[in-house]
């Protein structure tokens, strides 16, 4: 394992997890893959990229399965709408095409032939990552916050090294993975642990885990070794806290909110929140919304 000193390494690479089946929002996701589902005027995975990409990252492992080509094809170039919207004058919507677009080489796409789990997910990316620290951003979520919530993480992970792990506060941490903190220094906090859905009244604090995290690469060598957890998959976590054993891990309860788009509401939050905060159709989504809702 590597030390503590040598674990500020430049963060550089980021891993998205797209290879699951979108069950929570079915129908929705039958034919489409749940990361391209609009919220407002741009899918899912867009809002992750645009995150990362604020964070300074300049690689992105899109870790993918069957039936997810349309996210490849998302962020490659569209030559027949392009040469149609340049024939019929669309300057802004070909500016918006083009700012979506990456450079050659710095998007990579490997494939989970079988759905194993989270954890199995990573590994999958292990040698496009090498041997450098890298971001898992979980594409069900969204953040909204300012700086990004990986920026902020990047931010912290520059002054402790280590692992980072983003949190949030909330009111039901029976239903989620929770941290159990060993210290804190304002917005970041020393971890000894993590406790999955404890029960309200054993729960070691109030932080749950929100989708992002910064890793050592040591991970991956956890990983290939790593038997099946909860729900017979390879669990990311539980390397995780072999890990915490040998290195460094803290979270930062983050400045903004999360958006679970894997849920039906909270995707409908989302959606709601995104129009609301439009620069230029803002104040026309909260006439509308709010003439829905006067109907009802």
């Amino acid at each position: 394992m590597t030390s503590a000193s040598t674990a500020r390494r430049p963060l550089r690479k980021a891993v998205l997890p797209v290879a699951g089946f979108g069950t929570r929002v079915l129908p929705a996701t039958k034919a489409i893959p749940k990361e391209l589902l609009p919220v407002f005027d741009k899918p899912a995975i867009q809002y992750v990229v645009d995150e990362a990409l604020a964070a300074g990252i300049e690689h992105i492992i899109f870790v993918t399965g069957r039936g997810k080509g349309a996210i490849e094809d998302y962020f490659d170039r569209a030559y027949e709408l392009e040469d149609s919207l340049k024939q019929k004058n669309k300057t802004s919507l070909l500016n918006e095409l083009a700012a979506g677009l990456r450079p050659a080489g710095t998007m990579s796409f490997v494939r989970q032939q079988a759905a194993l789990g989270l954890g199995h997910a990573v590994w999958c990316a292990r040698d496009i990552i090498g041997d450098e620290p890298f971001a898992v951003m979980l594409p069900d979520m969204i953040m909204m916050a300012q700086p990004s919530c990986l920026a902020q993480m990047a931010a912290a992970y520059e002054q402790v090294g280590g692992n980072i792990i983003a949190v949030e506060p909330t009111d039901t941490p029976e239903q989620y993975g929770v941290i159990d903190p060993e210290s804190r220094d304002g917005r970041l906090l020393k971890m000894k642990g993590m406790v999955e859905k404890p029960k309200r009244e054993a729960a070691p604090s109030n932080l749950f885990i929100s989708g992002r995290y910064i890793l050592q690469p040591e991970i991956f060598g956890l990983l290939a070794d790593q038997g099946p957890g909860a729900g017979n998959e390879i669990q990311l976590t539980d390397s995780m806290a072999r890990l915490m054993k040998v290195q460094p891990f803290h979270a930062l309860e983050y400045e903004g909110t999360t958006y679970d788009c894997g849920d039906k509401l909270g995707y409908l939050r989302a959606f709601a929140a995104h129009a609301l905060a439009h620069g230029e159709l803002g104040g026309k989504a909260a006439d509308t919304l709010r003439a829905t809702l006067e109907k009802k």
